[in-house]
């Protein structure tokens, strides 16, 4: 009995500063490819809701997981040696907003289109619902907040496999228009 515990030790994985329930959620969770997750995507890994909580709110402390909006978090995988993690902007702004009524305008789009060689220090997003300023992986983002989105203005490009919202060409070209008679 006591050697087969013995080798279910040498089994265990053990990475400095989490335990091994932490472990397992992260390694399912980068096998899955699930970077982006809820709440429902790892409860099969705990008896009730307090323990899936406390757990959530353990890897916030050690930085393990960061939180994008009310119920989604971002992993920082395992590779990530020193806890930083950077995965592209866009695809964290759709995932903020779930996919809804959001896109991406302003010096970024004109960036996106290639319209200037200048990186903009934030990004612009309209969307219905949100409104403020938040950092979030590092990057600055700005939700300014409209009654009605059109869809004529926006197209839905992808990034890595990732569908993003981004203002038309056409529509960048007018923003950038109205900037020439503010300077």
């Amino acid at each position: 009995m006591k050697n087969k515990k013995t080798k279910e030790k040498r089994n265990e994985i053990q990475i400095k500063g989490l335990s091994q329930r932490e472990v397992q959620i992260i390694s399912w969770l980068e096998f899955y490819q699930k970077y982006f997750f809820t709440s429902k995507d790892i409860k099969q890994f705990f008896k009730n809701k307090n323990t899936l909580y406390r757990s959530i709110q353990k890897l916030l402390s050690k930085k393990r997981i960061i939180k994008i909006n009310q119920n989604k978090y971002y992993l920082i995988p395992i590779k990530a040696k020193s806890g930083s993690w950077v995965e592209h902007d866009f695809i964290t702004i759709d995932e903020i907003c779930n996919s809804g009524e959001y896109y991406i305008g302003g010096w970024s789009a004109v960036n996106y289109w290639k319209l200037t060689d200048q990186i903009p220090s934030w990004i612009d997003i309209f969307t219905t619902n949100k409104r403020g300023k938040k950092i979030i992986l590092n990057s600055m983002m700005i939700f300014h907040q409209i009654k009605k989105i059109d869809k004529s203005k926006y197209i839905i490009k992808k990034i890595a496999g990732h569908e993003f919202k981004v203002l038309n060409k056409r529509e960048t070209k007018k923003w950038m228009k109205l900037r020439e008679y503010l300077l």
